[in-house]
């Protein structure tokens, strides 16, 4: 036996991430070449609708997802698992990849091309790395903690100086919310100046905020696997998240700089969210 390759050090945490992050990029693209083929061909999925008008699942979704599981469990088969589609399934090496399959289905269906595919890794110290990757955009972002967020290779940086009237600021609301607060939300931004936006793909406005298209985004109620990818991006481009739910529960969620993020707190709390 070769003394020197027996005693060669292990893998370190960093080039794990390192090695997971590549796979997870090639993934998403791999991913984005197969929901591309249904987009092209919309029309003839079979479309179910989960609770609401804009919570919808296609064939595609399932189908993304599993290729996508597939991949990683070929790779990585004791990583953990957590997808939209198909659940969790457990692992032993203490990393987890969530996976949203199509963010924004109903842009998908109805053929807009503001959709993505994302793929977050944890770690027992949170968000690992995130790839977000729109196909019909021609953009994927890439971020990992501690090195930084990018878009097709560009570093991103949300600028510190910018207040809620420097761009528009993003409202994740479905017409699952409440219609009072979301109401009241959307009147107390543009009495102080601000505009709404929205796309329908939680994951790609959360990018927005970190490529600096967007100066903010809150969410009511929005899930790990559609935001993950997008929180780290946001972090890594010097902003700030506050998402109060977890892997397994939804939650609030609210971004920006330091002060569009207490801003849009303040304005949502005067709303009743």
């Amino acid at each position: 036996m070769n003394a020197t390759a027996a005693t060669a050090p292990l893998p370190s945490d960093d080039d794990a991430v390192a090695i997971r992050l590549a796979a997870a990029e090639r993934i998403a693209r791999a991913a984005g070449e197969t929901a591309s083929a249904f987009f092209a061909r919309r029309a003839d999925l079979v479309v179910e609708q989960k609770a609401a008008v804009q919570d919808l699942v296609s064939q595609a979704d399932r189908q993304v997802e599993t290729e996508i599981r597939d991949a990683v469990a070929a790779l990585f088969p004791d990583d953990a698992i957590l997808g939209e589609e198909h659940g969790a399934a457990a692992g032993t090496s203490g990393f987890r990849w969530v996976i949203d399959p199509i963010d924004g289905t109903s842009p998908f269906l109805t053929g807009q091309p503001n959709w993505c595919v994302s793929i977050a890794l944890t770690d027992p110290d949170g968000i690992a790395a995130g790839v977000v990757h729109a196909p019909a955009l021609g953009e994927t972002y890439v971020a990992r903690r501690g090195g930084g967020a990018f878009l097709n290779g560009r570093r991103l940086t949300v600028d510190p100086a910018w207040t809620i009237t420097s761009a528009n600021i993003a409202f994740g609301a479905t017409n699952s919310a409440a219609p009072g607060p979301a109401g009241a939300f959307v009147t107390a931004l543009y009495a102080e100046g601000g505009v709404m936006f929205r796309i329908g793909s939680g994951a790609l406005m959360l990018c927005y905020v970190a490529s600096g298209r967007l100066a903010g985004y809150f969410d009511p109620l929005i899930n790990a696997y559609d935001c993950y990818a997008g929180n780290l991006a946001v972090l890594e481009a010097g902003g700030r998240v506050r998402f109060d739910g977890d892997d397994e529960r939804q939650g609030p969620l609210w971004c920006g700089n330091d002060r569009i993020l207490d801003d849009l707190v303040r304005l949502t709390a005067t709303a009743g969210f």
